[in-house]
């Protein structure tokens, strides 16, 4: 055999080889593994305001992760396993692999690992920001004390100073909890390519079409233009700065900023039939399951969050997303009622 067929025959060689190393990383033809979706982020992500949550997320011992099982990435159809690793306040640092501890949990991402490693994850859903400088909660409760004293300031006058501040503040902070759930991926033994990574933003819980006199006993105490500012400035600012972190990021983006429209709280007047946002929530029970330590934040926790009807339409967006295969898309009801990821 001469020398060039000689170096021909080894070049094939070692290509046939790497074709053997690659394919079952990235097409999982040698992977029987039960397949699993996850989620990682926050209350939006956890299912706080949805009711039905997990033994021990309700204040057991300090946890208030209210973890629900009727939360989103369980009304999904893609894989055979859905697990929630987000927890109700949790920020970016909570989700990343740093070593911080929230509601006596521990990183996000570190738990992903072990997961990823049992499992073949073909899907990770990650929403988070809104704990971080934008300090959303904070914000709804400043809202709230700017009804209850009419004489002062509005909400929206301090937002529109602070609110592009926040948002870049927020934006490396998200960027670095992402890059740390690649890496935990990674960890795991997974290629970039073989699973879909995905940021979410967040819907918006109130809107000024209430009514106008009634609205706050209904249960949103909201100046209307405060309430109007939110939906038509605030969310989709706060939007498109997750968007700008997804792009950065190489991830997808699913924008969640109008999948609740003319359905947030207090839109359907005297009746919450229809609404996939709550209203101001006081829950007495956070005191049997939580103790003393419910009162204050925790007996309103799960106010002004997508309630279980919205999480069964969201789960519905993310699994029409992911099995259409754009890169990003945004969460709108459709002519038959139901949320659809509009490319």
């Amino acid at each position: 055999m001469s020398r060039k067929r000689v170096c021909a025959a080894v070049g094939a060689l070692l290509l046939a080889g790497a074709a053997l190393a690659t394919t079952p990383a990235t097409a999982g033809a040698a992977d029987d593994r039960p397949t699993a979706v996850v989620s990682l982020g926050d209350s939006a992500m956890s299912g706080e305001g949805a009711g039905s949550y997990e033994p021990g997320t309700e204040g057991q011992n300090g946890n208030w992760c209210h973890r629900s099982t009727q939360a989103m990435v369980h009304k999904t159809q893609l894989a055979s396993r859905t697990f929630n690793l987000a927890c109700s306040g949790a920020d970016s640092a909570n989700v990343s692999l740093a070593d911080t501890v929230h509601y006596t949990e521990g990183s996000q991402a570190r738990r992903l690992i072990d997961i990823a490693r049992q499992f073949r994850v073909t899907t990770v859903v990650v929403q988070v920001g809104a704990n971080d400088d934008v300090r959303f909660a904070d914000t709804m409760v400043d809202c709230v004390a700017a009804w209850v004293n009419p004489f002062g300031a509005s909400c929206r006058s301090k937002l529109e100073r602070e609110w592009p501040g926040r948002l870049a503040a927020m934006a490396p902070k998200v960027e670095r909890a992402l890059a740390d759930v690649r890496t935990a991926m990674t960890t795991a033994g997974y290629a970039h390519s073989s699973y879909d990574l995905i940021l979410t933003s967040y819907a918006s819980p109130v809107t000024e079409k209430m009514d106008k006199v009634l609205h706050g006993p209904q249960g949103c105490p909201l100046r209307l233009a405060d309430a109007q500012y939110g939906r038509t400035v605030a969310v989709p600012q706060f939007n498109e700065a997750l968007r700008g972190v997804a792009a950065r990021s190489g991830v997808k983006f699913l924008d969640f900023s109008r999948a609740t429209e003319n359905r947030e709280a207090c839109s359907k007047g005297g009746t919450t039939s229809g609404e996939w946002q709550r209203r101001l929530t006081v829950d007495p029970y956070a005191l049997v399951t939580g103790g003393l330590d419910a009162i204050g934040l925790h007996l309103a926790q799960q106010s002004f969050h997508p309630n279980a009807a919205a999480h069964a339409q969201l789960g519905r967006c993310i699994t029409e997303f992911v099995t259409g295969g754009a890169g990003s898309a945004r969460c709108l009801e459709g002519a038959d009622g139901n949320l659809h990821a509009v490319a």
